[in-house]
């Protein structure tokens, strides 16, 4: 079994009850992640812990180095990532310090951050109709209703470039295209994790209603921190629980995604950039 990562959002800066910790400092072909990684045992499986932000949120949605953060999980061994994050409802039923189980994208972002580990010389086209690993978003839900908590087994995620919160008219507008809630990392997240061939899942902490609704018609970061700090407590016991539950083996599709993906003429694909994802796309070039 490969090891587990856990990707922390606001407020989640490390996880407590992890045993035999230890600090690894990384470097990748994409630059350095966002803080050391944190690598110990939960629940009896081996665990890779990051704050996307840095410790003190100190990293600002677009300039968080996504690529370095997903292929050190990789390089470390990782099979499985759960992200963690807090987001805006844009729905009544969606309520503040509720969970949402993400299962679909839509990008706002502009494609302004760097989001695929795929540059010039290579060129993989992925399958990305289902964006998340339906095996761990299952497990996921579970493990939050099991403890009776508020979550939801779905919802569709916009992923806005921030890192300022949405106008009403914005707001208003991605209400009317269906969307469920609102953040500003996960989608970036999404991509890497499927083209590095790793299961994601997303637990989603409800923190606010953006500001379209009547009651909530501005949204404040005091707000935001105070109600995720009401969530973060839950959000772990779901992690303790999932961790505990998530089987040996994994019988989704994720870790074969690259397969038939990458069109480039292996022979044609320079030494370099086999070597920098010799990872990744290693078991593919031969």
């Amino acid at each position: 079994m490969g090891r587990i990562g856990i990707i922390g959002g606001s407020g989640l800066y490390k996880i407590e009850g992890l045993k035999d910790t230890k600090e690894v400092s990384l470097n990748t072909p994409f630059g350095k992640p966002s803080a050391k990684f944190i690598i110990g045992r939960l629940a009896d499986k081996e665990v890779v812990f990051i704050p996307r932000h840095a410790i003190g949120h100190r990293i600002p949605p677009s300039h968080i180095n996504y690529r370095a953060n997903i292929f050190g999980m990789k390089k470390l061994g990782v099979e499985r990532i759960i992200s963690v994050s807090a987001c805006g409802s844009l729905k009544e039923e969606f309520r503040p310090l509720d969970f949402v189980v993400v299962d679909q994208f839509v990008d706002r972002t502009n494609y302004a951050r760097e989001m695929s580990f795929f540059e010039e010389g290579i060129v993989v086209h992925v399958e990305f109709a289902h964006p998340v690993c339906g095996e761990l978003s299952n497990l996921l839900f579970e493990a939050g209703k099991s403890l009776g908590l508020r979550i939801h087994n779905r919802g569709t995620y916009i992923n806005i470039e921030g890192p300022m919160f949405s106008t009403l008219a914005e707001s208003n507008l991605y209400r009317s295209w269906g969307m469920d809630v609102i953040g500003m990392t996960n989608f970036v997240e999404a991509k890497l994790a499927r083209e590095a061939e790793m299961c994601y899942g997303v637990l989603a902490a409800v923190t606010d209603y953006d500001c379209w609704h009547p009651a909530h018609d501005s949204v404040t970061a005091e707000m935001v921190i105070n109600n995720l700090q009401k969530n973060i407590d839950q959000a772990k016991r779901i992690l303790s629980r999932v961790i505990k539950n998530i089987p040996q083996e994994r019988k989704c599709a994720c870790g074969s995604s690259l397969l038939n993906a990458i069109v480039t003429d292996k022979k044609l694909i320079s030494a370099k950039i086999k070597k920098d994802l010799n990872i990744i796309i290693g078991k593919y070039m031969k």
